[in-house]
């Protein structure tokens, strides 16, 4: 048996998060992967970015905190590698690139800026082929901050994938046009049009927070019906309620909103039913995506 241990780091528009995993490899049987810590820490880039254009001098300073604190996270796991990406807040900055120059020079954390095709393969080189039944279609939703992730599948095979400027983030502060909105929906019905009984697959803080508050087991999917409910329920309170009365945190409590309108409308549109949440997301998936590329020679 051998056991090592790989960090991600997403830099998303809502919310920093370090993710560490024990991976072990047993002869004989197939490699595990175990969740060993997750850090979550609430800066929203995303709202310098996309209203302002450029991340803060306050924000850098918060980030470059972040990535030192993780950096010494990192070193009393016993971390073995790592792999740290930025998506749509640091990409669309004027200053992204100086705020990903600076971090490395002053906190040693080197970070790759992807784009949103990058982004969603690497989601896709999560558990995401297992979930899937090779008699059914599916609809794979991943909602950040700047921009969701569309992927199509069909009797096992990827049809279509496709990043959208549709954020949680974007949303809150107005900056989502109806011609976004007009293009992903024309999107999701082309490519779900001819496919029989789509579900979806969503994944994101927001979903898994909602899949959550459902009370539903593990496994359990949400309805369309449950999910419309609550978001009439969610948006009949006032943001201080929602801190308050259901416990949510203050960076959670407005973006679910906006997220589950997302989850909602591509339902609509696709005819699905159902919404399967397996806890999977970007920084499962850059465990991965670094798994197979160093298991050689970690």
């Amino acid at each position: 048996m051998k056991i090592f241990k790989l960090a991600a780091i997403d830099i998303g528009s809502n919310a920093i998060r370090l993710l560490i995993h024990n991976i072990i490899e047993t002869k004989g049987k197939k490699t595990e992967f175990r969740k060993s810590s997750l850090v979550r820490v609430p800066i929203r880039l995303g709202e310098d970015s996309f209203t302002v254009g450029e991340i803060s001098d306050r924000n850098i300073e918060r980030m470059i905190d972040a990535m030192k604190a993780f950096k010494l996270l990192m070193n009393v796991n016993g971390v073995d590698g790592y792999m740290a990406c930025a998506t749509s807040a640091i990409r669309e900055a004027n200053n992204g690139y100086e705020v990903v120059e600076k971090i490395r020079n002053e906190a040693g954390i080197n970070i790759q800026v992807i784009d949103g095709k990058k982004e969603a393969a690497i989601i896709a080189s999560t558990d995401l082929k297992e979930l899937i039944n090779n008699d059914q279609a599916y609809l794979y939703i991943d909602v950040g901050g700047g921009s969701t992730e569309f992927t199509v599948f069909s009797e096992g095979k990827l049809i279509a994938s496709k990043s959208f400027k549709i954020g949680t983030v974007r949303l809150l502060n107005d900056m989502v046009g109806v011609k976004v909105w007009t293009q992903l929906e024309e999107w999701i019905k082309l490519y779900t049009k001819d496919l029989v009984k789509v579900s979806i697959i969503g994944s994101g803080g927001n979903i898994n927070k909602l899949h959550k508050m459902s009370g539903r087991k593990i496994g359990e999917p949400l309805s369309y019906i449950w999910l419309n409910a609550q978001y009439h329920f969610l948006e009949s309170m006032s943001y201080e309620d929602r801190v308050s009365e259901l416990g949510l945190n203050q960076d959670r409590a407005d973006v679910i909103i906006p997220a589950t309108r997302v989850f909602l409308s591509a339902a609509k549109w696709s005819g699905a039913k159902k919404i399967h949440v397996p806890k999977i997301g970007l920084s499962d998936g850059m465990i991965k995506t670094l798994y197979q590329k160093n298991k050689e020679s970690i």
